[in-house]
């Protein structure tokens, strides 16, 4: 994978202060999420799920950015950030931030969300609001479905404090012996397996503690309850594998998740109604900081409101559509790429017709050889995976490279690739330090005519039929020799012991992404400077990279224009005179998470345009392996290029980012929706 050469444009300095903070970059992305939520303009619940998105992403967010920072400062590393902060001022600084928006995002369920969805019948209540019928019901539920899984736990000499597991929900109580006066700490835990919010009657819920706190006498029998408190501990839930000095990857990862669950608090969030006298014992317990302590009107755990939004009230929810089919269901699909490659943009066009059926036919077709392909995130019941063991069963060679370190995916991935190995799957887990990211099928076939020929998907999304649906992606589906080419040297670099480097079609990292994306950039700024017709036009999830912004800052420097359509983190600075007045910063979210990576260079008659799995981080460009396609066919070139025109019309809803990190909202139109109403797309009702 050589590096292509490049000379820099220039070599004027750069500020110091050229990047923002990233930390403060991602809350901001988690605001817009917020203000999703926020908008009148938008069914109502969905808005409910953006209540709930916006709290499972905070939650993500002390789990590794806020963990990680503090393991810094544990190690000792308390070199600053990039943007010119010690680690503990920015956990200070961050935690302000991370608070106020907690609270705004409490205020908008109680003022707005729950008001408005009241309106139409449905109610979110706390204990005191019910009716006797609906309290009678639930003191029965309460009997036969909860007591038996609630364990109380006292806190006295004989009796240590509990452990509080990661983002468990919680009850602190305060205990008094009426024979003795003596008064004790207890803490019982909300049961996760059970509903966040109980039916009380139809389209009436409360909150699955206020049913508990309501029969605490029941749990401490003979006792007087004399207070009860919701908390909840967020604790530090990143990996650290040693894959150098560990023989067996898998069992040293099973014992990472062992340990994942007793890593240290990053965050408290209690009840706003908390006494001094039940915080105490906890902050002490816990020995957390003032900043790590959040104090929220409950309900606490808002992750539950998914259930809510979920609720069958198509008036409330987004229009559903069904995607199209590319490849019609009565064509061979492999004499259909034989004739053409195939740009699939889910989830616009179905998964279930194009990827998915590509490898279900190929499991079936007596003349395919040999599968291989990644598995970084798919679902709990995986048509793919159940087909790639249909394939190894009918006597294929399957291969297939398992990501065993995907975060938070490292269970379900550990079961599956146990499972394919068991069918008799070659199943290998990628390159020793680095984490296989790319999305990459690759399906050998012997022709009628004997020769072999080869087909392949490359993606930007993963193979999880559930969040194909609720992901915007781009896949390729080719038979180009070039690719098959490519895409076989790159599973023999995954599988096998090689550092193969001529690829023809594809940008490969770690070794030659990079390069070849700075190499891009400043052909743009020769193209400029030589007064020819120059752009970069880029789609990403993230953007971090300082030597990629930095060469960014070349090219606006030099009079290119550069347009960068960022999903969530960017610390570039836009705007700023000399240094990236050519910049522009957009970002689009709404009904579908925008996850797919474009990257477009030149302007005029010939540009390039490649897709792919890279975002534009360090983690992306030099410790995983990712995998870039060029796209040649003009047709689908310019779909994208067009869609790249949209994203940054002034008539269409985004974000824009300014030079300070802050990203205003510009109303237009929806840009999903138009892709939804296109005369490719058919709704449900037409």
């Amino acid at each position: 994978m050589s590096a292509e050469p490049f000379e820099p444009a220039n070599d004027l300095p750069l500020p110091q202060e050229r990047f923002l903070n990233r930390e403060e970059s991602w809350l901001q992305f988690n605001l817009r999420v917020l203000e999703l939520a926020e908008d009148p303009s938008l069914p109502l619940l969905e808005r409910v799920r953006f209540l709930a998105i916006f709290a499972s992403n905070l939650d993500e967010f002390f789990r590794v950015r806020v963990a990680g920072l503090k393991r810094r400062m544990a190690t000792g590393l308390l070199l600053r950030t990039k943007s010119g902060l010690k680690p503990r001022e920015e956990l200070v600084r961050i935690a302000a931030i991370a608070d106020e928006l907690a609270r705004r995002h409490a205020a908008v369920f109680h003022r707005q969300i729950c008001p408005q969805l009241a309106a139409e019948g449905i109610e979110i209540v706390r204990w005191e609001d019910l009716g006797r019928e609906e309290r009678t019901e639930l003191r029965k539920l309460f009997r036969e479905r909860i007591r038996p899984v609630l364990t109380p736990l006292a806190v006295d000499p004989a009796h240590p404090f509990p452990y509080i597991s990661g983002l468990s929900l919680n009850l602190a109580v305060l205990v008094r012996n009426p024979a003795t006066d003596h008064t004790v700490f207890a803490r019982v835990k909300v049961p996760s397996q059970l509903p966040r919010f109980v039916q009380a009657s139809k389209d009436r819920f409360v909150p699955l503690e206020d049913v508990i706190a309501a029969h605490l006498g029941q749990l401490f029998k003979g006792m007087e309850i004399l207070q009860h408190h919701v908390f909840r501990v967020t604790r530090n839930e990143d990996l650290d594998v040693d894959e150098d000095v560990t023989e067996n990857l898998m069992q040293a990862l099973e014992k990472e998740l062992l340990k994942r669950r007793f890593g240290p608090p990053v965050r408290l969030e209690v009840e706003d109604t908390i006494t001094p006298e039940v915080l105490a014992p906890l902050v002490e317990e816990l020995e957390l900081a003032p900043h790590e302590i959040y104090r929220l009107p409950g309900p606490l755990d808002l992750t539950g409101l998914h259930a809510i939004a979920d609720l069958d009230r198509g008036e409330l929810s987004y229009r559903p559509f069904v995607p199209a089919e590319v490849i019609n269901a009565e064509d061979d699909i492999f004499s259909t790429l034989r004739e053409r490659d195939i740009l699939l943009h889910h989830p616009y066009d179905s998964f279930a017709t194009s990827v998915q059926r590509f490898i279900e036919v190929a499991a079936e077709d007596p003349r395919v050889l040999a599968i291989k392909q990644t598995l970084y995130r798919t679902s709990g019941d995986s048509p793919i995976v159940n087909a790639l063991i249909d394939a190894a069963e009918a006597g294929k060679q399957v291969v297939v490279v398992v990501e065993i370190k995907a975060r938070f995916d490292e269970h379900a991935n550990i079961s599956w690739a146990r499972k394919l190995e068991r069918a008799g799957c070659h199943v290998v887990y990628g390159v020793v330090g680095l984490k296989t990211h790319c999305k990459l099928a690759l399906v050998v076939r012997q022709e009628p005519s004997g020769e072999l020929r080869r087909y392949c998907h490359i993606g930007t999304g993963n193979y999880n039929p559930k969040t194909a649906r609720q992901y915007e992606d781009f896949g390729l589906l080719t038979a180009d020799p070039l690719v098959g080419e490519d895409v076989t040297d790159l599973f023999i670099h995954l599988t096998g012991y090689s550092h193969h480097s001529a690829y023809r079609r594809l940008l490969v990292a770690p070794h030659s992404m990079r390069s070849g994306l700075l190499a891009r950039i400043e052909r743009e700024i020769a193209h400029q400077q030589a007064g020819r017709p120059a752009r970069i036009r880029i789609k990403t999830n993230s953007l971090v990279d300082e030597p990629i912004i930095d060469a960014l800052y070349r090219a606006s420097r030099a009079g290119v224009p550069v347009d960068l359509w960022v999903r969530g983190i960017c610390i570039l600075r836009p705007g700023i005179p000399d240094l990236s007045e050519n910049i522009r910063v957009r970002s689009v979210l709404g009904r579908f998470l925008e996850h797919s990576r474009v990257y477009e260079f030149g302007l005029g008659r010939r540009p390039e345009v490649w897709i792919g799995s890279a975002d534009l981080m360090r983690r992306n460009l030099d410790r995983r392996v990712e995998a870039l396609v060029k796209v040649t066919s003009q047709q689908h070139k310019a779909y994208l290029i067009e869609l790249m025109d949209q994203a940054m019309a002034e008539t269409t809803s985004t974000w824009w980012l300014n030079s300070d990190g802050t990203w205003v909202r510009h109303a237009g139109d929806d840009l999903q929706s138009r892709l939804i109403g296109t005369r490719r797309w058919r709704t449900v009702d037409d």
